[in-house]
């Protein structure tokens, strides 16, 4: 069995789970054949059924600070968020895949779920990950994966032939694999760079739109994930985050990178060049944790597309994909019993 496959085997299995709420194909596939439900049942089924946890994502731990802008994001955008002050921000870490108590592991998709809370009642929220390009163009290609990634009942692994047969038809994905794959893992959540995927557009108080992608650059020192972290304990990223917090905040520098008109913004397997402009927009600093029975980021849905007025979304086709099942796991697991998370309020006092 041919070596390369088996390893893209493997990572496109870890994928499923961080892409799974980007999974929407209904008005791109058979209408009524093709629902958001319909996605949400097939992940339950690959991860089990976890009654109050999110479908993906479903490990995670809330946080609180405060954004300071510095106002160098006004000229591009008259969003409120981006004029020089500060606003209060509610947000979840969390790892990929639906297993809420999956011992920590430093090669797992790693997320941060953002409420930027604006003044005039406006919200901005983002859900970002540790991937600098996403694995799939379009929602089709994800469901494709999906289907020839699903485990087999008689080994629990995914058809090799069938991942290879995938594969051979994107080697877009194929490309973005290898390129994550090459890439060091930071030790821990606070060293940890975050983006935000998909293109968007901010327009500025002249009605200007500028092409922009953003993402979170930490302020603390890099450090490279070793593989001592898979004899750690099994909460040992948050945990680590719990300690570092009690002792000092956390900080990232919000960065807008600046498209421009020939770059694609309906491809989000497609790195911008490395030369288009950044600009440092503000800083974001996080003070507080909370566990999942007490933080108020429990229950948001960070939905890509509640956006303040000054961003408006691309013509990324993953966008509303995200958030129309993002809204199908959320309906489902508000109507269900909440369960104790993997790392409770007593932990969280325990590892201060």
């Amino acid at each position: 069995m041919n070596n390369a496959v088996l390893r893209f085997a493997m990572i496109v299995v870890v994928l499923v789970s961080v892409a799974g709420g980007f999974a929407y194909l209904g008005g791109w596939l058979t209408p009524g054949d093709l629902t958001p439900a319909r996605f949400v049942d097939a992940f339950e089924q690959a991860n089990g059924v976890h009654a109050g946890f999110r479908r993906n994502h479903a490990k995670g731990l809330g946080v609180s600070g405060f954004f300071d802008s510095n106002g160098n994001g006004v000229r591009f955008s008259k969003a409120i968020v981006f004029q020089p002050g500060r606003v209060p921000v509610l947000g979840r870490f969390s790892l990929s895949g639906g297993m809420p108590h999956v011992a920590d592991k430093a090669d797992v998709v790693r997320g941060l779920g953002l409420q930027f809370s604006l003044p005039d009642g406006e919200a901005w929220r983002t859900a970002m990950i540790n991937l600098p390009v996403f694995p799939f163009r379009t929602p089709e290609a994800f469901y494709e994966q999906l289907v020839a990634s699903r485990p087999d009942p008689t080994t629990g692994n995914p058809d090799p032939a069938a991942v290879k047969a995938f594969l051979e038809r994107h080697p877009e994905t194929a490309q973005v694999l290898s390129a994550i794959k090459s890439q060091p893992v930071a030790s821990g959540f606070e060293s940890t760079t975050f983006y935000g995927l998909n293109a968007f557009r901010f327009i500025n108080s002249s009605g200007e739109s500028t092409l922009v992608r953003w993402l979170l650059a930490p302020m603390q020192p890099f450090e490279a994930a070793s593989d001592a972290s898979a004899a750690r304990d099994t909460n040992y990223l948050f945990d680590a985050l719990i300690a570092h917090i009690g002792r000092q905040a956390v900080r990232w520098q919000l960065v807008v990178v600046i498209g421009q008109p020939r770059d694609p913004t309906h491809d989000a397997t497609i790195a911008w060049a490395a030369d288009r402009e950044r600009v440092v927009v503000g800083t974001l600093t996080v003070d507080r944790v909370d566990a999942e029975e007490t933080s108020a980021a429990t229950d948001i849905n960070f939905d890509p597309l509640v956006l303040p007025a000054g961003i408006a979304p691309s013509d990324d086709p993953l966008l509303s994909a995200r958030s129309a099942v993002y809204a199908r796991s959320f309906t489902r697991r508000e109507g269900e019993m909440k369960q104790r998370s993997a790392i409770g309020a007593a932990d969280v006092r325990m590892k201060k």
